[in-house]
């Protein structure tokens, strides 16, 4: 059976199918048993058989089309509903627009159509005239009349008028717009049916929190508009040019207190630093207090780093026990193509005359390659004790044999 669509010609307005989500098309199926809220199939999904939760495939239906004729046969009501939403759209009279918007029906087909059954037709307008008289005995106790020079009228508090017309200001003859004006707009298509699934269900659930939690950021506005009028009233225009120029010069001094703030951390924090180096310098002499040798070295050690000087480290310990002697020497192979700086140093070190030369040919050939030598690359080609590499490197680069990286 067919029967006129409850939606507007618009495609938007139609709800998707319920198998493939697809944008309706007339015609289209409606399931006649499954509601309250509409079952409504695509003839696709229609003819696969689709189901979904309550619905069956054998359940009774119903071929939803505006295919057919209503106030003249050439005129169907798909036509007849597109032809009202033209002349919503484009204004009465601009036919030329009227008919682009339809395509089915030229300009003098649409104006004549109009005319004859919805302007000169009895029935339509005996109803628009009803309706009218209607709307005019509604407001007529609660007309205001206005003049020009007058204040513009205000409807009575909390009449029916005032209801209709919330959110007008009639000083500036306009409408207030709410913060986020447009929030509702994300609600107006939301409908809760029962067999939505769990994940739809969600989703709108999701919308009307979002939606809440705008209305309570407007409310909060709206308070706070209600406080700076309030004030606006009490204080004068001088008073008021007086408080904001305090706030402003409020925000000035934070920022430049937390500049100032800054600088006195900075230079704390420095003064933090070198007091920590002393004392950690004193614990290191409090060590060595106990042995004059080594408190002695100690402070030779320091003089030679304030002065620039890499100082030549000797073992230094604490238990009071004597370092060990330096190497003898003589009769060891390699010695004779020392000099005395060498001689001494592999004497200091412990290192015989043969393992230094070879050492030192090592890290000759690595500065040669790489341009210059560090203390980690050294350390990485001599296999020994690191604190011998580290005075055999400071040795040579102190005699001029090798340069730093």
């Amino acid at each position: 059976m067919d029967h006129l669509a409850s939606f507007g010609n618009d495609p938007s307005d139609k709800p998707p199918c319920r198998g493939c989500s697809s944008i309706l098309v007339e015609p289209y199926i409606k399931c006649a048993e499954c509601g309250p809220s509409p079952f409504l199939l695509c003839l696709q999904c229609f003819t696969r058989g689709f189901e979904f939760k309550k619905h069956e495939s054998n359940h009774k239906y119903e071929i939803m089309t505006s295919d057919f004729p209503v106030l003249e046969p050439s005129w169907t009501a798909q036509e007849e509903m597109a032809l009202l939403e033209a002349v919503m759209d484009c204004g009465f009279g601009n036919w030329q627009d009227v008919a682009y918007q339809m395509r089915t029906k030229n300009k003098e087909e649409c104006e004549a159509h109009y005319m004859k059954n919805f302007i000169n037709n009895p029935l339509f307008s005996s109803t628009l005239l009803n309706l009218r008289q209607i709307e005019e005995a509604r407001t007529a106790d609660t007309a205001i009349p206005f003049k020009p020079t007058d204040d513009p009228p205000r409807p009575t508090f909390d009449s029916l008028l005032s209801r209709d017309m919330a959110g007008y200001m009639p000083a500036r003859a306009d409408f207030m717009e709410e913060f986020d004006n447009y929030a509702e707009w994300d609600l107006k298509d939301i409908d809760f049916v029962d067999d939505d699934s769990d994940i739809l269900h969600a989703l709108k659930i999701a919308v009307v929190d979002i939606y809440h939690s705008r209305l309570k950021e407007r409310g909060r506005r709206k308070k706070c508009n209600g406080l700076i009028q309030r004030f606006a009233r009490v204080v004068g225009p001088i008073e008021h040019d007086k408080f904001i120029e305090s706030h402003c010069g409020q925000a000035s001094l934070t920022s430049s207190s937390l500049s100032f703030s800054a600088k006195v951390y900075e230079r704390v924090k420095q003064v933090r630093e070198d007091e920590r180096r002393k004392r950690t310098m004193l614990v290191d002499v409090l060590q060595y207090i106990q042995d004059g040798r080594a408190c002695q070295q100690w402070l030779s050690k320091q003089a030679a780093i304030d002065a620039g000087i890499t100082p030549v480290v000797t073992t230094i310990t604490t238990s009071g026990r004597r370092c060990a002697p330096p190497l003898n020497l003589t009769g060891l192979p390699g010695t004779e193509k020392l000099n005395d700086r060498e001689k001494e140093l592999c004497q200091v070190v412990r290192l015989v005359p043969g393992a230094y030369l070879e050492y030192k040919q090592a890290l000759l050939n690595e500065c040669r390659r790489q341009g210059g030598l560090r203390l980690a690359q050294a350390r990485a080609l001599i296999k020994i004790d690191v604190n011998k590499t580290r005075k055999i490197y400071d040795f040579l680069i102190k005699e001029g044999y090798i340069n730093k990286a």
